[in-house]
């Protein structure tokens, strides 16, 4: 027991040592200046994505960041709002089974009816792959998905307001990765979370 304390503490020791900062590679040297790039971790990389990378790999990773951040956003949402008792009206099927019965979080997969999860899945794979691409070719930037329809005020903005709001949503959708994993590992553990409660 004293052996498992003793090498606790000089492992978070070690952490506060300082050490010697390593030199990136070229290829990342390369995407320094991209949005999302900022202090302290800088360009991070950690599983080597972007080893040998060109700007057509850059961006589509970083489209799908943005597609995923998005999708964390509306999960960690949609976990939180569930948990608080707030459900759709109505049944979800023609059998009378009310939203209101629906478990939270992943007890919710076997309770919805097997034809219910269809409809989830074809209508993702529908917007996957009819709706939530660049159709038009008109795209500023990667998930740029107005497709000259929607707009809400962008074209009136300045570049240095564009990219602010752009890493915004981008740093949100990181942010929204990391909650939604701990509420699901929390979910698992079966602990009790502040404002969320019990999982």
């Amino acid at each position: 027991m004293k052996l498992a304390i003793t090498a606790t503490l000089a492992a978070s020791v070690a952490a506060f040592a300082p050490s010697k900062v390593a030199q990136t590679s070229t290829a990342l040297n390369a995407f320094d200046g991209e949005l999302g790039v900022q202090p302290p971790l800088g360009l991070f990389d950690p599983l080597g994505l972007l080893d040998d990378a060109d700007q057509e790999r850059f961006d589509r990773l970083r489209y799908v960041e943005v597609k995923h951040g998005r999708i964390a956003q509306l999960a960690f949402l949609g976990n939180i709002i569930t948990r608080a008792g707030v459900h759709l009206p109505g049944d979800i099927d023609t059998a009378g089974t009310s939203f209101d019965s629906i478990p939270d979080g992943w007890a919710a997969v076997g309770a919805i009816p097997s034809a219910g999860l269809a409809q989830i899945v074809l209508f993702v794979g529908f917007l996957e792959l009819g709706v939530m691409k660049d159709v038009t070719g008109e795209a500023e930037f990667p998930g740029d998905f107005r497709n000259g329809a929607l707009d809400f005020g962008w074209d009136t903005f300045d570049e240095e307001t564009k990219l602010s709001k752009r890493g915004i949503e981008l740093n949100n959708g990181r942010a929204a990765m990391m909650g939604i994993l701990g509420l699901m590992v929390h979910e698992q553990l079966g602990t009790e979370i502040p404002i969320v409660g019990q999982m």
